[in-house]
């Protein structure tokens, strides 16, 4: 028997704000578009670019984590397979459309700064503390090892190796 496969990987930026809404028995779909785009140089030395424009969709827990982290122009990396929908508009014409149904999505930008003039719903320190667990703090590490200098100046005991103190 023959394989085949249905794979898309693109790697583009949000062109709107992903719409999530919810199927009458509840599930979760999320829906937006990203661009892609290349550029190549003609025979003649002329620089073209071309841009492409792809509809994606993704379900389930990974269509509310979409909607709740991807917003207009942010890079992202999206990885599923195509599917066509066909359907009878309003007038009566028969329609057709190919879209992505993403399995994973990777945010491939830092979060994007907060406009200047908004406003904090929470008084809470811009880093949170979940934030630092998941984060190595450079200076935390420099911090522990001025106090393993010190404490070695204070007692004379060996010097312990500290895993935050390996390099790797």
């Amino acid at each position: 028997m023959a394989r085949s496969l249905n794979r898309v990987q693109l790697i583009g930026n949000l062109t709107r704000d992903p719409e999530l809404r919810y199927t009458p028995q509840g599930t979760a779909v999320c829906s937006f578009s990203i661009a892609t785009n290349r550029s190549w140089t003609t025979d003649t030395g002329e620089k073209k670019e071309e841009v492409e424009f792809h509809r994606i969709i993704a379900w389930n827990k990974l269509a509310e984590l979409c909607s709740q982290f991807l917003v207009k122009g942010r890079k992202v990396f999206v990885e599923g397979r195509l599917t066509t929908r066909s359907w009878t508009a309003q007038d009566g014409n028969q329609k057709q459309t190919t879209e992505i149904v993403i399995s994973d999505m990777i945010l491939l930008d830092s979060k994007r700064p907060d406009a200047p003039n908004q406003v904090s719903e929470s008084p809470e320190p811009e880093h949170s503390e979940k934030e630092e667990e998941k984060t190595p703090a450079k200076q935390s590490s420099k911090t522990k090892k001025e106090e393993k200098a010190e404490e070695s100046k204070e007692s004379p005991e060996e010097e312990e190796i500290v895993p935050d103190d390996i390099p790797f």
